[in-house]
C-alpha cells in the first residue's frame, strides 16, 4: 500500500479538521487547561468576571438609550407645545381681525394680518423642525414659554370676544330703546285712534250719508259698532265683578241655565247674551216704547228718526246728555241704566248707589263705568234711529233655545261647536242662547249670533 503525502489531503478534510481543534480550544478553556499566555484561571471566577463586566456594559448602553428616548420625548413635547402655541396665536389674530372689521379699523386690520403671517410661517418652521428631526437644546424651557405664551394668545382671544360682545350689548340697548320709542309711539298714536272711534267710531264714512242713498251695508257698519261698544262694557262689568270676588260661574248660570261652555272663558257671552236682551228689549217700537203709543204720526216719519241719527251719530255721549239732559235719549239712558245695572250690582262694585241716584234724577256722572254705558246707549240708541229710517223699518229677531244651527239666519261665536259635530256628528249642537240679535231689512237678513252648545238634560 501507497503512504499518504500531506499534501494530497482534501480540502473538505482540512475545513473539518480546523473546526475540531476549535472545539477542542474551547473545552480545554473551559476544564481550566493553562492558555497560551500561562495564566491559569479557575472556571467560577472566570465565568463571574465575564458576567459582571457584560452586564455593566449592557446597563449602560441601556441607560444611554433610555436617556436618548427621554430626550427625543420631551423634544416632541416641546414641539407640540409651541405648535399649540402659534395655533391659539393664530386664533387670537383672527379673532382680532374679526373684531377689526366693524366697525372699521384699517389700521387694525393691517396689524391683525401681519400676526397671522408671522404665526403662519412660525408654523410652517415647526413643520420642518419636526420632519428634520431638529429638536431644541432646552426642552423644558421652551415648553414653559410656549404654555405662556398660549395662556396669553387664550387671554386675548377672550379679551377681544368680550369686547365684541359688549358691542353687541350696546347695540341691543340701542335697538331696545328705539322699539320702545316706537312703542310710545305707535300707543300714542292708537290712543288718538281710539279716542277718534270713541268719539264717533267708523261712522264718519256715513257724514255725506242721504236718506235716499241708506242701505243694508250702512245699517251693519253702525252695527259693528255697537257690537264693539256692547263687548267693551261687558269686559269692564266682569273685571268689576272679579274685583268685588263675585263668582263668575254662579253668574254665569243664573243669566242662562243648562249651558255646557266650551271654554271657561265662553261665559263672558252669557253677559253679553243679557246687556244685549236689556238693551234691544223693546227695539221694535218707536223710541223703545218710551212715548208710550201716543207718537204722533209726524215723529214717526223716517226722515225724522235719520235727523236725529245724523244729529247724535258725531257727538260724545256725555256731551249730548250733559246739553240735553231730559231729551228722549237721555231718558233712554236713564231707563236703560236702571234696568241693566241691579242695585246690588252697583252697591258691590262702588260701595254705594250714588250713581243711581244721580242718574235717577237725570244727573248724569263723570265716571268711567256710566262713561261706557252712556257710549254703549248711544250706539244702541243710533242703530234704532237708523232702523227706522228704512221704509218698511228695519226688524229685530232672536233665536229660540234648542232649535238646530241655519246659516241663513245664524252666526256663531264659538267655532269649536262645529269641531265637535264633525267628532261626533250623533251628538248636534243645538243653540244655547241668542248673543246678539239678528235683523231684516227688507230682503236683507243680518245674522243673529248665537252659542252652540250641548244643552244639559235635567
Amino acid at each position: 500500500m501507497e503512504a499518504v503525502k500531506p499534501s494530497a489531503v482534501t480540502p473538505s478534510k482540512s475545513k473539518w479538521v480546523r473546526t475540531l481543534s476549535k472545539v477542542l480550544h474551547l473545552h480545554a478553556a473551559g476544564a481550566g487547561i493553562v492558555p497560551d499566555d500561562g495564566v491559569q484561571k479557575e472556571p467560577k471566577e472566570a465565568d463571574e468576571w465575564n458576567d459582571g463586566k457584560t452586564t455593566k456594559r449592557l446597563s449602560q448602553k441601556f441607560d444611554r438609550l433610555h436617556n436618548e428616548e427621554l430626550e427625543r420625548r420631551v423634544a416632541s413635547e416641546a414641539l407640540i407645545a409651541k405648535i399649540f402655541a402659534t395655533i391659539s396665536a393664530i386664533k387670537a389674530g383672527y379673532a382680532q381681525l374679526q373684531h377689526a372689521q366693524s366697525p372699521y379699523d384699517a389700521e387694525g386690520i393691517q396689524t391683525a394680518d401681519r400676526l397671522i403671517v408671522s404665526d403662519l410661517k412660525k408654523l410652517s418652521e415647526l413643520k420642518q423642525c419636526f420632519l428634520k428631526k431638529q429638536y431644541d437644546p432646552s426642552p423644558e424651557h421652551s415648553m414653559l414659554l410656549a404654555e405662556i405664551q398660549e395662556q396669553k394668545s387664550l387671554s386675548k382671544t377672550f379679551e377681544i370676544m368680550g369686547k365684541k360682545l359688549e358691542s353687541q350689548l350696546r347695540l341691543k340697548e340701542s335697538e331696545i330703546i328705539f322699539l320702545r320709542e316706537s312703542l310710545d309711539e305707535s300707543n300714542k298714536q292708537n290712543k288718538l285712534l281710539e279716542k277718534r272711534l270713541n268719539q264717533s267710531g267708523q261712522l264718519f264714512v256715513l257724514d255725506n250719508l242721504h236718506l235716499s242713498g241708506l242701505g243694508p251695508s250702512h245699517f251693519m257698519t253702525v252695527l259693528r259698532q255697537t257690537v264693539k261698544s256692547i263687548r267693551s262694557f261687558v269686559k269692564l262689568m266682569i273685571d268689576q265683578m272679579k274685583s268685588a270676588d263675585w263668582d263668575i260661574n254662579s253668574a254665569a248660570n243664573s243669566i242662562e241655565r243648562a249651558v255646557i261652555y266650551w271654554k271657561a272663558d265662553d261665559k263672558c257671552f252669557a253677559f253679553e247674551s243679557f246687556i244685549c236682551r236689556e238693551m234691544f228689549k223693546a227695539f221694535h217700537h218707536p223710541y223703545f216704547f218710551l212715548l208710550g203709543d201716543s207718537v204722533p204720526e209726524g215723529k214717526k216719519h223716517p226722515q225724522v228718526f235719520f235727523e236725529r241719527f245724523m244729529e247724535l251719530k258725531s257727538t260724545k255721549a256725555k256731551e249730548y246728555l250733559a246739553t240735553k239732559p231730559k231729551s228722549t235719549f237721555a231718558k233712554f239712558c236713564r231707563i236703560k241704566y236702571l234696568q241693566v245695572v241691579h242695585p246690588k250690582m252697583e252697591s258691590s262694585f262702588f260701595g254705594n248707589l250714588s250713581i243711581r241716584d244721580m242718574v235717577s234724577s237725570y244727573q248724569f256722572p263723570d265716571t268711567t263705568f256710566f262713561t261706557l254705558f252712556a257710549d254703549m246707549a248711544k250706539r244702541v240708541w243710533l242703530l234704532h234711529c237708523l232702523a227706522f229710517s228704512f221704509v218698511p223699518e228695519a226688524s229685530i229677531f232672536q233665536i229660540s233655545k234648542g232649535c238646530r244651527f241655519s246659516e241663513v239666519y245664524m252666526e256663531s261665536v264659538a267655532e269649536e261647536a262645529f269641531l265637535s259635530s264633525e267628532i261626533k256628528p250623533q251628538s248636534e249642537p243645538r243653540v244655547a242662547f241668542t248673543v246678539v240679535p239678528g235683523f231684516r231689512i227688507g230682503k236683507t237678513i243680518i245674522q243673529c249670533q248665537v252659542y252652540l252648545s250641548q244643552l244639559k238634560t235635567r
